[in-house]
C-alpha cells in the first residue's frame, strides 16, 4: 500500500516537473513572441491618443477601456482562429500574409513621413466626442484601426512560435494577446493622464511638487511627439524586416545575404561592440527597406491619378481648422474637477 502510494506521489511529482517546464516554455516563447512584435506595439500605443484628443477628462479612461476591451476580442476571438487555422493547414501562407503585413506597416510609416512633408499631421483629425452616438464612432473608429495594428502582433507572435504544438501555440497566443493588451493600453491610459496628474501637483502648496506638476504638463506635448517618431522609425523598421526575411524564406536569398554578410563584417571589423554595431546595420537596412517599399504604396495610393480621391475623402472628411471640445459641447467642461482647472485640462487636450 505504501509502495503504490510512493509510485503515485512520484508521478504526480514527474507530472508537476513536467508541467512547470512546459510553463516555463510557454512563459519564454510568449516573451519572445512579445518581444519581436515590440514595433507594432509602440506603433499601437502612439496611434492611440488621438482617439481621446479633445474629449471630457472624464471620458478618456472609458473611452480606452472600450478600445481596449474592443482590441481583446480583435485578437481573441477574430485573429487568433483564423491565425491557428493557416498555421496549421495552410502553413505556407503565413510568410506571404506576413509579408502583406510587413508592406501595410512600411505603407504606414512612409504616409506619416509624406503627411509631415506635406504640413499634415494626425493631429488635423481631433477625436472631440459630441455625445454617446459620436463617441460610439470614435470607439468603432478606433476598434477597426486596432484590428489591424492587432493582426501584425498576432501574425508577428505566431511566426515567433510557429514550431510549437497546436495546444501551445494556442496558449502563447492567448498570452500574448493579453499582456500586448495590457501594455499598450494602460501606457495609453497612463499617456493621457499624466497632464491631469501635473495639473493636480501644479496646484499643491509644495514647491517640489508645483515644479513636477508644471514639468509634466509641459513635457507630456513632446513625450506624445517623440512617441510618434519612433513609432514611425519602428514601423518602417519592422515592416522592412519583415519583408527582407519574408523575401530569403521564399527563395530569393541576394538581399538578405548581402545585408547578412555586412553584419559579419562589421561584427569582425570592430571588437566589443561589434555585434551592437552589426544589429544597427540590419535595422537601418530594413528601415530602408521599408521606406522604399512603404514609398512605392504611398505613391500607389495617393499620388497616381486613383489616388487623388483618396485624399479628396480625407480632406472632405477632416475639418480644416479643428474648433476646440468646448466648441462642440458647451457642457464638456463640466465634468472637470473645478472651475479654471477645468478650462486649462481642455485646452491642453486640444494641444495634444
Amino acid at each position: 500500500m505504501s509502495a503504490g502510494l510512493l509510485g503515485l506521489l512520484d508521478d504526480v511529482a514527474a507530472i508537476a516537473k513536467l508541467a512547470a517546464a512546459s510553463l516555463d516554455d510557454v512563459g519564454a516563447a510568449a516573451g519572445r513572441a512579445t518581444a519581436k512584435a515590440a514595433g507594432v506595439v509602440v506603433d499601437d500605443t502612439a496611434v492611440t491618443p488621438q482617439y481621446v484628443h479633445g474629449v471630457a477628462a472624464e471620458r478618456e479612461l472609458p473611452i480606452i477601456k472600450k478600445i481596449a476591451w474592443g482590441s481583446i476580442r480583435n485578437k481573441v476571438l477574430i485573429i487568433l482562429p483564423i491565425a491557428l487555422v493557416l498555421s496549421e493547414w495552410l502553413p505556407w501562407l503565413l510568410t506571404p500574409i506576413l509579408m502583406l503585413g510587413g508592406t501595410y506597416l512600411a505603407f504606414e510609416g512612409a504616409e506619416k513621413i509624406w503627411r509631415r512633408v506635406r504640413g499634415h499631421t494626425d493631429h488635423d483629425r481631433p477625436a472631440a466626442a459630441v455625445g454617446p452616438e459620436a463617441e460610439k464612432t470614435m470607439v468603432s473608429g478606433a476598434i477597426r484601426t486596432d484590428l489591424i495594428l492587432s493582426a501584425e502582433i498576432m501574425v508577428i507572435a505566431l511566426d515567433e512560435v510557429a514550431d510549437e504544438g497546436f495546444w501551445s501555440r494556442l496558449v502563447i497566443l492567448l498570452v500574448v494577446a493579453l499582456v500586448i493588451t495590457v501594455i499598450v493600453y494602460g501606457a495609453v491610459a497612463l499617456i493621457v493622464k499624466m497632464d491631469d496628474v501635473g495639473l493636480a501637483l501644479a496646484q499643491r502648496e509644495s514647491d517640489l511638487s508645483r515644479r513636477v506638476g508644471r514639468a509634466l504638463v509641459t513635457g507630456m506635448p513632446k513625450v506624445l511627439a517623440t512617441i510618434s517618431v519612433v513609432g514611425t522609425v519602428a514601423m518602417l523598421w519592422v515592416g522592412g524586416h519583415i519583408l527582407l526575411v519574408g523575401v530569403d524564406e521564399l527563395g530569393w536569398h541576394g538581399l538578405y545575404d548581402l545585408v547578412h554578410h555586412g553584419e559579419e563584417a562589421i561584427a569582425a571589423a570592430v571588437p566589443g561592440i561589434g555585434g551592437f554595431l552589426a544589429w544597427c546595420f540590419n535595422t537601418l537596412c530594413s528601415a530602408l527597406i521599408g521606406l522604399v517599399v512603404g514609398a512605392v504604396a504611398v505613391a500607389v495610393m495617393h499620388v497616381l491619378p486613383f489616388g487623388d480621391d483618396h485624399d479628396a475623402r480625407d480632406a472632405h472628411d477632416s475639418p480644416a481648422t479643428p474648433r476646440p471640445a468646448a466648441e462642440h459641447d458647451p457642457d464638456a467642461e463640466s465634468g472637470r474637477s473645478g472651475g479654471e482647472s477645468a478650462g486649462t485640462g481642455a485646452s491642453r487636450h486640444d494641444e495634444h
